[in-house]
């Protein structure tokens, strides 16, 4: 095999409602897109979001025990009264 990349490809199909497909169209017309591209870059766009924060929770709950080791301590108890 030589080092093209694979052409094969995924079908994907969904049944709108008419008005979703109207607005669809809309959008991506004032782009300057076709639908094929408004609705593939709005997905792409979806998945690179709800990965970011994925990866952030994750990041926050590696964080947050050491976190509370620093700020549970006898020295600061005093602020929990404020």
């Amino acid at each position: 095999m030589s080092g093209k990349k694979s052409s094969a490809r995924n079908r994907l199909s969904i049944d709108i409602d008419p008005e979703e497909h109207q607005k669809i169209k809309v959008f991506a017309v004032l782009q300057g897109k076709t639908i094929r591209e408004y609705v593939l870059e709005s997905i792409r766009e979806r998945l690179d979001r709800e990965f970011e924060e994925k990866q952030l929770l994750a990041m926050i709950n590696q964080i947050t025990p050491v976190l509370k080791e620093v700020w549970n301590n006898k020295k600061d108890d005093i602020y929990n009264e404020i």
